[in-house]
């Protein structure tokens, strides 16, 4: 990374640390929880898929997964927060 900006690569470090938090705390979640965030967010694969789209492949309705991913990222913000973030 010669010549880059010494910013920018404590950004890329910085963010490649707090990717890997994410995913360990995405890994605790149960079965559902984390098969939903991570076709929603792309969490592995960069793929993003709608909450529609997400419902038809799991065969259930849009809005349960609506709550499903409501109540996986509510268990993600608690954890974050007693962490002190």
């Amino acid at each position: 990374m010669l010549g880059t900006d010494a910013e920018v690569v404590t950004d890329l470090v910085e963010s490649n640390f707090e990717q890997r938090r994410l995913i360990e705390k995405v890994l605790r979640l149960n079965k559902r929880e984390k098969n939903v965030l991570q076709l929603r967010f792309g969490l592995f694969n960069g793929i993003k898929k709608t909450q529609k789209e997400i419902a038809r492949k799991l065969g259930i309705s849009r809005s349960y997964v609506s709550r499903i991913e409501k109540r996986a990222l509510t268990k993600l913000t608690k954890e974050f927060k007693a962490e002190g973030y």
